[in-house]
């Protein structure tokens, strides 16, 4: 393989992967903007989505399962939120930081229980997981999908936002939540609302992850949700485009920052005796590169000023 070629499949591999960073960083983002909630649950309910898929696809065709998968996790999210959430609604942040985190372990550890810790054998989706040649490179077909997937769903629920009344009130709420409740607004139906799109966006990224990498495990969902956070973070938390951008910047850094490894391997240079091992870096300079852009800019690349009220 020539370098141009090598470079090419690390980009589309990272922005592939940035993609499906965005459709689970979108999620926190909402869920932010209107609960000013980390919902750390988030990250397992994808790794449930990968769970639920094995499951599914053991028992029933791929045109039931992938249907009956989507409808499973949107229904968990929503539950989620009407159990976990919603009681403590009045309650200090900190109770309500702290039940996320429970609902995290909970998950977690009910995987554990039905899967014995085993690493599962995500189904090989048809069409997805065929190999396709783009510009002289030979990759999966979800590596090209996705993108266009994720812009498709970005436009979806920018409309839904910006042209529905749910919507509307989506954004009343995360503009000023007490005045929103005042005013009228179904505070519950919005929020509720919220989780399951974020739900519904978190079950196809779980498609698109794992049919790009197959193993679902019960800790699956604390990397992908972690750096999903980041990107949101990054790009702005509360802010959908900024969420997106977040996950592509993060995606693409960290496929080229693995690829460097053959790059400048001892096979280019002739004078390292052992390898580089780049790649053992590449989660950290996620964060790092979060820092860096928090020290310039604590509200991210399109964060909001915060406003005092008086």
């Amino acid at each position: 393989m020539s370098l141009y070629e090598f470079v090419l499949a690390n980009l589309m591999s990272g922005i592939s992967i940035g993609g499906q960073y965005a459709l689970i960083a979108i999620g926190y983002s909402m869920v932010y903007s209107i609960l000013r909630l980390i919902n750390f649950a988030h990250g397992d309910v994808f790794m449930l989505g990968g769970l639920f898929m094995v499951f599914l696809a053991a028992t029933f065709p791929l045109w039931v399962a992938i249907p009956a998968l989507i409808i499973l996790i949107v229904a968990l999210g929503f539950t989620i939120e009407r159990v976990a959430y919603k009681p403590l609604r009045t309650a200090p942040r900190m109770s309500v930081m702290i039940s996320a985190i429970g609902v995290s372990y909970l998950i977690q550890n009910l995987a554990l229980y039905f899967t014995g810790g085993l690493n599962r054998m995500y189904p090989n989706i048809p069409w997805l997981s065929d190999p396709i040649t783009v510009l002289g490179v030979t990759t999966r077909r979800v590596t090209v999908v996705t993108p266009f997937l994720v812009i498709a769903l970005v436009f979806a629920l920018v409309w839904l936002i910006n042209n529905t009344k749910i919507g509307i009130g989506m954004r009343a709420a995360a503009k000023d939540f007490d005045t929103s409740q005042l005013m009228g607004i179904k505070i519950n139906s919005v929020i509720s609302m919220t989780f399951v799109i974020g739900s519904f966006l978190a079950a196809i990224g779980s498609i698109l992850f794992f049919t790009s990498f197959p193993g679902v495990f019960p800790a699956a969902g604390a990397m992908p949700g972690l750096k999903a956070f980041v990107a949101a973070v990054f790009g702005g938390i509360g802010s959908i485009p900024g969420a997106v951008i977040g996950g592509l910047l993060i995606g693409v850094s960290e496929t080229l920052i693995r690829g460097l490894d053959v790059i400048l391997g001892p096979a280019n240079l002739g004078i390292i005796s052992r390898p580089l091992e780049l790649a053992t870096f590449s989660d950290a300079f996620t964060f790092i590169l979060l820092i860096v852009v928090l020290v310039f800019k604590p509200t991210g690349l399109f964060g909001d000023k915060p406003t005092d009220k008086v």
